[in-house]
Formats: structure tokens, C-alpha cells, sequence
């Protein structure tokens, strides 16, 4: 009973005064001047030339042209900036903010469909008279 008689101050308290946390969901996230953000990459504008994942200190930009594919791991991705820099079509950005968190790792993919190269016609074989 003793123990119940502590608390009844901050029970009652807690009762009657508003709650801390009331502009929680509708006021957006403030982020500090110097924090980073994430990459964002318009995909329509990169031409898949490799040169972020060239330069990526972490290796976490992949690309391949030829399977017409660009994807980050955005865990293993520190910031730095070095894939916005060296970005020949200025597609990279870094924007302020975080992604959300998930329950597991996972890579975000942008993916085009690849045109497959144009057929060269055949070379026509000339037929000699015997």
C-alpha cells in the first residue's frame, strides 16, 4: 500500500495536464543544417555509365548498362557525396531527410527495360557459275 501511495502524485498528475507529444505525427522532422540526407537519383536522366559506383568508397552503388539497372544499399551508404560529384548528367543529388526504417536490409533498385541491339542483316553469298 505504501508503494502505491508514491506514485499517486504522478498518477494524478499525469491525469489532468496535456499531453507532451501532440504535434508528433503532423509537424514534419526538422533536420539540422549539416546533416546529409540520403541520394536520390532522377533515373531519367542517368545513362548508367558507372561512374558513382567508380567512385562510392563503400561500394555500395552498383550499376550494370547492360541489364539496364542502378541500385543503392542505403545501410551501407555513409553520404559522402563523392557519386554526386563525379555524376556526368548531374542525376545525383543528396536531399535532406532519411529514409524510413524498415524491418529488413534491402537494396532500392531502379530498373528500364533494355532495348536488346539492332540485327545486322546478313551478308548475302554470291553464287558462281561452274
Amino acid at each position: 500500500m505504501a508503494k502505491l501511495m508514491n506514485f499517486t502524485g504522478t498518477i494524478l498528475k499525469n491525469l489532468f495536464h496535456k499531453p507532451v507529444t501532440t504535434k508528433y505525427p503532423a509537424e514534419p522532422a526538422v533536420y539540422p543544417e549539416r546533416s546529409r540526407g540520403h541520394i536520390e537519383n532522377d533515373f531519367d536522366q542517368c545513362i548508367l555509365c558507372g561512374l558513382c559506383m567508380r567512385n562510392c568508397p563503400t561500394g555500395t552503388i552498383k550499376v550494370s548498362k547492360p541489364e539496364g539497372y542502378w541500385k543503392i544499399n542505403r545501410f551501407d551508404c555513409i553520404q559522402c557525396g563523392y557519386c554526386t560529384l563525379k555524376c556526368p548528367k548531374k542525376c545525383l543529388s543528396i536531399v535532406p531527410g532519411y529514409q524510413t526504417p524498415g524491418p529488413e536490409k534491402k537494396e532500392e533498385i531502379l530498373t528500364r527495360p533494355v532495348t536488346p541491339p539492332p540485327e545486322k542483316p546478313a551478308a548475302k553469298e554470291e553464287k558462281t557459275a561452274v
